[in-house]
């Protein structure tokens, strides 16, 4: 694997072992090493290769795992034979992995990886969390909210709503991944109310759902402006943090400025992070007057920081900018106090913005404490040339963690999540409507705003234990680098 490519980045570099030509075809790759032998990898090795020389050149705990130490490469026969160990990629990946590291994956299809990173997924709309009720034996589904213009928004379903089976099959924990993660792409949830005695009742109502293959989600879930008194408070529910959607968050802030507002919330609690890039750009639209300076700083393995160092330090460095996608004016607000929510699913770039932001501002973090993802990834593919043609043997690409994260006062230390100023989880079973200023959340932030603030709040303690969790939330938490650079 002489090169590799990451998400909107080439890095060209040279390793122990070189690739000496393109395949002639799918079967089989001719490499030389460092003692000029040739080495002919078949088949399913080519993939190994490429896990193993991905993995020991980014992967942020290079140093620190046994199995990905230069030292393999020195013998190019005990290299094949560790790399044909593991037959399985998504096996001999998860081997080579740090104990710390719960983030890192590999993908079968780099299509169906690149389109989650654009927010394009397959979905039916419904947005929901799983709880045991009275046992996993039997399961349930709170809806939390409704992608805008899914399949869901024009059905009779929304936020707060319970179902407890799929097709008449009720919910367990043993079923749930197979009836609401498979490959159907069109079901029918039965739905229930809860009785003010805590008991689960059917309801009778039925709501089919048709997933769209290629559904493309709109990261602003809620944009409004809330006056009140003289208080002119933008508010925005904001889900991912998409690339090449940062326009529809400017344009946003461009109402919020032509409208004059005084104070900003944030909402993040559903915001599973994203492009690094989008974050630094929001960033930049919630202030303005730091144009230039440190928003965050990268810290990548030793082998890629002493790189930096000595080729491109400024590469690693993220700045509070005037401008995004380099030639577009962000519409900036100047404010010196933001109001973020969070939940624990909160992640990646949206504990980014919040660290971020705190070396230059006042920020008021309500809500539950964040999930704790501190490092970025970078999207590597299994390139044969220097023209970036992928290997056709195979799909597969990697989602490794290569970096941390710290803020301009170098704080990066947030494994265990970053916790709010004013601690208040959110009641699953009360979950009120989303921008409404009597909803828990962002009634706080209200109050706070307009002076009017309670000396207390009822905190809800839900029991997290009996939460599932969703399959898919390892590849949503992400925070991912998008620059250009080239390693020769």
């Amino acid at each position: 694997m002489g090169l590799i490519k990451t998400n909107k980045i080439i890095l060209f570099f040279i390793t122990s072992l070189l690739l000496i030509g393109c395949k002639k075809d799918k079967d089989s790759v001719l490499r030389i090493d460092s003692d000029d032998n040739a080495i002919n990898l078949d088949g399913e090795l080519q993939i190994s290769d490429f896990v193993w020389q991905g993995l020991n050149y980014f992967y942020y705990w290079q140093e620190s795992v046994i199995e990905l130490s230069d030292s393999l490469l020195n013998d190019s026969d005990k290299y094949i034979e560790f790399i044909s160990e593991n037959p399985d990629p998504k096996e001999f990946f998860k081997s080579l992995m740090h104990p710390d590291d719960p983030f890192s994956w590999i993908q079968e299809d780099y299509e169906e990886l690149e389109n989650n990173l654009k927010g394009v997924f397959s979905s039916n709309g419904v947005e929901f969390s799983l709880t045991c009720y009275t046992s996993c034996d039997e399961v349930i589904g709170i809806v939390k909210y409704i992608l805008v213009d899914s399949d869901a928004s024009e059905k009779n379903i929304k936020r707060g709503d319970y179902f407890y089976g799929v097709d008449g099959i009720n919910l367990t924990s043993k079923n749930y991944i197979d009836l609401l993660f498979g490959d159907n792409l069109s079901y029918t949830l039965n739905m229930a109310t809860i009785e003010d005695d805590g008991t689960l009742k059917p309801n009778d109502i039925n709501v089919e759902l048709i997933k769209e293959e290629n559904f493309e989600s709109n990261p602003i879930q809620v944009e409004k402006i809330i006056s009140l008194n003289s208080n002119k408070i933008g508010y925005l529910m904001y889900n991912q943090f998409i690339g090449n959607k940062t326009s529809l968050v400017n344009d946003a802030f461009g109402k919020f400025k032509n409208e004059g507002i005084t104070d900003l919330i944030l909402d993040l609690r559903y915001n599973s992070g994203g492009s690094v890039a989008s974050c630094a750009a929001l960033a930049s639209m919630i202030t303005g007057q730091f144009d230039g300076k440190v928003f965050s700083k990268q810290n990548w393995n030793s082998k890629l920081t002493e790189y930096w160092n000595d080729k491109n330090p400024e590469s690693i460095i993220n700045r509070f900018s005037n401008k995004f996608d380099n030639d577009k004016q962000i519409n900036s607000l100047n404010l010196e106090n933001i109001y973020i929510l969070t939940t624990e699913e909160s992640a990646s770039a949206s504990e980014l913005i919040i660290n971020g932001l705190k070396s230059y501002i006042e920020v008021v973090h309500i809500g539950e404490t964040t999930r704790g993802k501190n490092v970025g990834s970078i999207t590597v593919y299994d390139y044969i040339d220097n023209e970036g043609t992928k290997n056709p043997y195979h799909k597969y690409a990697m989602q490794p963690i290569v970096l941390k994260m710290a803020n301009n006062d170098g704080f990066a230390d947030y494994a265990n999540g970053l916790i709010p100023d004013i601690e208040q989880e959110e009641d699953l079973f009360n979950l009120g409507t989303l921008g409404d200023t009597k909803e828990s959340l962002l009634s706080i932030a209200i109050n706070l705003i307009t002076g009017s603030a309670k000396s207390s709040y009822k905190k809800v303690k839900m029991n997290r234990r009996n939460l599932i969790i969703d399959p898919k939330m390892k590849k949503q938490q992400t925070m991912y680098v998008d620059f250009d650079f080239s390693l020769k």
